[in-house]
């Protein structure tokens, strides 16, 4: 029998306190686990559940519910800023996430600032504050709102190709984009919390040493995420960050970046990131590739190599397939809360 429950689990990793084991987490945003087996079983289903906060909490709650994550993580998407922002969303389907069908803004230098207090009255985020009130009624169980990451948002608005070659031809722009959908992704994060959301989770894809380089990582990716981070914790509220890719070429700046865990991807030895920089709290990282296509006793034997690396915060490494099976998912949470 658990000692605490799994929102004091949680809060007790991510201030570096002792717990009774590790918790087991899957945030939402872009570490979603709304997968096909769990919607059919439930009846609570996507495209439509992104657009109704009685579904989105009740898809949210059946994820825990039949996973075994211990959390309830919102929106179940990255697009939500991009479509706040102006970008065309295609919502997908049952099978398929939403994606960016048509970034708003072909140059940096023709961005639209529009007032960031009537944008927190579009799009779908009344409909995400709206549900992450519903969940925190429970307050057992850690409610995870998803921010999409600062770089990751400005080039869901600029032409992503034209986004990355500005960074360095058009600084001055490019730094303005950056800062205002900061800005943006500020307030938001501040009625998420407002709304009964307990930790915030932000997911960053495009902020990687493979995409920027190290030079333009720590000129514009560690600069954003502290902004949006520090404005965050001055709320009281705690923030992990999630950095796709190897990590090799900049990870002597994941130590200047305020987040309060680091969640990476598969590819990452999470026990010598700790080795080389103890003060980390690390989450991760179980192969997704395995979670959707691996077997039951593949899965439990990686999820024992990663509790005997002595990983803070047990997870997914990045986005699951939404054909994972429920049985997998299953034998992954369990096999964590047997110890």
């Amino acid at each position: 029998m658990d000692l605490i429950s799994p929102k004091e689990r949680l809060f007790r990793t991510l201030d570096k306190k002792e717990t009774d084991r590790k918790p087991i987490i899957c945030p939402g945003g872009m570490m979603n686990a709304a997968v096909v087996d769990v919607m059919t079983k439930c009846g609570h289903l996507l495209p439509k559940a992104h657009s109704d906060d009685t579904l989105m909490a009740q898809l949210s709650k059946d994820v825990s519910d039949e996973t075994g994550f211990e959390n309830y993580g919102l929106p179940f998407c990255m697009t939500v800023e991009a479509e706040v922002l102006g970008s065309e969303i295609d919502f997908g389907s049952l099978e398929c996430e939403p994606k960016i069908k048509k970034e708003v803004f072909p140059h940096v230098s023709e961005v639209d600032y529009k007032d960031i207090n009537k944008m927190l009255k579009e799009g779908r985020i009344e409909t995400i504050t709206n549900a992450a009130y519903k969940l925190s009624k429970n307050s057992d169980v850690p409610v995870i709102g998803s921010l999409t990451g600062p770089i990751s948002t400005a080039d869901s608005i600029v032409d992503p190709m034209t986004f990355l070659k500005e960074l360095r031809k058009d600084k001055e722009n490019a730094n303005k984009v950056t800062d205002y959908v900061t800005d943006f992704l500020i307030e938001y994060a501040k009625q998420l919390i407002e709304s009964g959301a307990d930790v915030i989770s932000i997911a960053d894809p495009t902020a990687t040493g493979e995409i920027l380089g190290p030079k333009m990582f720590g000129e514009y990716a560690v600069k954003y995420l502290n902004k949006l981070i520090d404005a965050i914790h001055e709320t009281g509220t705690r923030v992990i960050l999630h950095i796709c890719g190897n990590m090799k070429k900049v990870d002597n700046y994941i130590p200047l970046i305020h987040m309060d865990a680091i969640s990476t991807d598969a590819m990452v030895n999470l026990s010598l990131l700790k080795e080389k920089y103890p003060q980390l709290t690390t989450m991760g990282n179980l192969s997704t590739y395995l979670l959707e296509s691996g077997d039951r006793e593949h899965v439990i034997k990686a999820t024992e190599r990663l509790l005997a690396k002595n990983i803070d915060i047990i997870a997914p490494a990045c986005g699951l397939s939404t054909s994972s099976p429920i049985e997998n998912l299953q034998a992954f949470t369990r096999r964590v809360k047997e110890k």
